[in-house]
């Protein structure tokens, strides 16, 4: 499988309309019993939070999409996700759908007002980041977190381990099942990052990066263990859908 070659100094491939999928979203989950929070920000724009807790659960997980509005593939993963209804009875999860509402009108990786809300996690300078942090502090801690993104210029599928507390790790067993549906990116380096099977493990001191993506955030506040999945977008969005879908089935059955 190829790349499409739409991709030319960045994301040039379709977008979606954000509304209509939150709005099926909100379908999905009102039907299959979870709870909605939400968190409406300054501009009157409202994000929104998703809980599903099981009398039986012993873990926590954590997902989270739509950061970047150039970045589609994933609330689609979550609609599916939640449309297909395939929850393990041992696991409470949280997830929000979309955390950057005024970017995918725009097809852009920064909000309208032109901040990467992933660079924004130590210092929160956006409504939305401020909303979202609020409502992650009333949140119990997870035992595994899931950032699904998307990457313009990846040849495949590759994803980031955050495990300082060498638990057992999920990434091969991710890039394994995800292997089956979508190419993997084969570079040795990915962003600088050492890459090896799609796989990179930084080792991060957070105090010492002036800015946080979210997952940083995660890992210092409520988990120890959190991975950021990046399908690439050069490639059919229905690939990419389901390279997500993959990998998010994959954590839920391995913990």
């Amino acid at each position: 499988m190829q790349r499409l070659g739409k991709n030319i100094d960045g994301y040039r491939g379709e977008g979606i309309e954000i509304q209509s999928v939150l709005e099926e979203v909100k379908v999905a989950a009102a039907t299959h019993g979870w709870h909605r929070d939400s968190l409406v920000i300054s501009s009157g724009a409202e994000l929104v939070a998703y809980r599903k807790r099981n009398d039986s659960a012993k873990k926590r997980v954590y997902l989270s999409t739509g950061i970047h509005g150039d970045e589609p593939a994933g609330p689609l993963a979550i609609l599916k996700l939640l449309q297909e209804n395939y929850w393990p009875a041992h696991i409470d999860v949280w997830l929000c759908p979309c955390l950057n509402l005024t970017g995918f009108p725009l097809n852009k990786r920064e909000t309208a007002l032109g901040i990467d809300l992933n660079r924004d996690y130590r210092h929160f300078l956006s409504d939305e980041t401020r909303a979202h942090v609020a409502w992650l502090k009333d949140q119990p801690n997870f035992d595994i977190a899931v950032c699904l993104h998307e990457d313009w210029e990846a040849n495949g599928f590759y994803l980031y381990e955050l495990n300082p507390d060498n638990r057992p790790s999920l990434a091969e067993n991710i890039v394994r099942a995800v292997a089956q549906v979508c190419p993997i990116e084969g570079g040795d380096t990915v962003d600088g990052w050492p890459t090896k099977n799609g796989i990179i493990r930084p080792q991060v001191n957070p105090e010492e990066r002036p800015q946080w993506p979210e997952s940083i955030f995660l890992l210092t506040a409520k988990t120890r263990q959190a991975y950021t999945l990046e399908s690439p977008s050069d490639f059919p969005i229905e690939i990419r859908v389901a390279a997500q879908v993959t990998a998010v089935r994959t954590v839920l059955n391995a913990i």
